[in-house]
């Protein structure tokens, strides 16, 4: 089959952002989304063009316009989510994120009346029924189809970095899992999600794989396809799928930025005639754990030779080297951001200790952060 990509303009931004719908005074999810989604509605009834439904009905998902810099996305998610406050706040319903609920459990959760959505959970079951996730995915621009596999080989290098940094579901169903992410590992369960096919270096090979996957009744089309990082042929752009839920503005600022300026630094090194860096699939596999289980504390595997690194130490090297195109992206605050991030799980297990391991403190204090727009200290 042919897979036609778009037309886009080079290192253009969208983000997309998955938040949990929780009651002001329990904590516990609400299964309010439809209601939301009913009264931000246009007139003619027609879908929202940037508050949208996702699989359960505690979520909503914000989604920026096309955009061309960190700023303007930010932007256009605050009116958003000024948007959707209006409806909640008579509720008593208080917006949230992080890659899990802390103590939500994942039978008591309404799906969506949709048919792709009733489609996935019989297909998938138990896995499918247990997708009580949220995480934050950003679309960058690329002007150019020869350019999107090359550039996608290379960011999986990076993976464990943007994984460590956005790790916020160290709770699943009430207890610790000990792991810094559990989204991560849950997601990967179903067909066609997890990291994508390393052998998959050209666009025919792309090709030759969804051709093979639609007629085996796989998927029904592309989006299905639910990689980590993945093309995305309709809007022309990379769609980096790694980041947990980010609890608050100022961190999503900053790791929008990074990847932000992460794409459009690998595609100035192609436009100069370098060959991209790639890496194995059995180091790329155990970075992807190492990060979900250890976040910022992951020894992390740098390259093919296999030498090793703390994940901080890497990060702040790249940091070094993105500050120019940064510069040039408008986007340098938000970049230096990064080396601030503490990790989500810290500051959760943090305040778990501190209240004898009640986790609608836990919550309580999510929703705070999203609330001030930056993360706040554990009390």
């Amino acid at each position: 089959m042919t897979l036609d990509f778009a037309p886009s303009e080079r290192s253009t931004l969208g983000v997309e952002w998955e938040l949990a719908l929780v009651d002001s005074d329990t904590g516990d999810l609400r299964q309010v989304a439809q209601t939301v989604l009913d009264a931000v509605a246009p007139a003619d009834g027609s879908q929202h063009p940037t508050i949208r439904q996702e699989l359960l009905l505690n979520t909503v998902e914000l989604v920026t316009g096309v955009c061309r810099t960190v700023g303007e996305a930010m932007a256009d998610l605050d009116r958003s989510v000024a948007l959707v406050r209006e409806v909640t706040d008579p509720l008593r319903v208080e917006l949230m994120c992080a890659g899990t609920h802390p103590f939500g459990h994942w039978a008591n959760q309404k799906v969506t009346n949709k048919a792709r959505y009733a489609t996935l959970i019989d297909r998938t079951q138990w896995w499918g029924r247990q997708m009580l996730i949220y995480g934050v995915h950003v679309h960058v621009g690329i002007e150019r189809r020869d350019k999107v596999l090359p550039i996608l080989g290379a960011l999986l290098t990076y993976y464990p970095h943007l994984l460590a940094l956005s790790c916020s579901s160290p709770y699943w169903d009430g207890r610790d899992t000990s792991y810094a992410s559990n989204r991560a590992l849950l997601f990967q369960q179903l067909p066609t999600a997890g990291l994508p096919f390393t052998n998959i270096t050209t666009w025919t090979e792309l090709e030759r794989y969804v051709d093979d996957m639609l007629h085996t009744g796989v998927i029904d089309s592309f989006d299905e396809v639910r990689w980590d990082i993945r093309p995305s042929p309709t809007f022309g752009t990379i769609e980096m799928r790694i980041f947990d839920g980010v609890t608050n503005r100022a961190e999503l600022a900053s790791l929008v930025a990074l990847v932000h300026s992460l794409v459009e630094w690998l595609s100035r090194r192609l436009d100069a005639g370098e060959t991209l860096p790639t890496i194995t699939p059995w180091f790329l596999t155990e970075n992807k754990w190492r990060a979900a289980r250890y976040g910022m504390e992951a020894i992390v595997i740098l390259d093919e030779a296999g030498n090793e690194e703390l994940v901080t130490d890497s990060l702040a090297r790249l940091i070094s080297s993105l500050r120019p195109v940064a510069a040039d992206l408008g986007c340098s605050d938000e970049l230096e951001g990064v080396l601030g991030l503490t990790g989500s799980y810290q500051r959760q297990r943090a305040v778990a200790a501190a209240h004898g391991g009640a986790l609608d403190h836990v919550v309580a204090h999510l929703v705070e952060e999203f609330r001030a727009g930056r993360p706040l200290p554990p009390r």
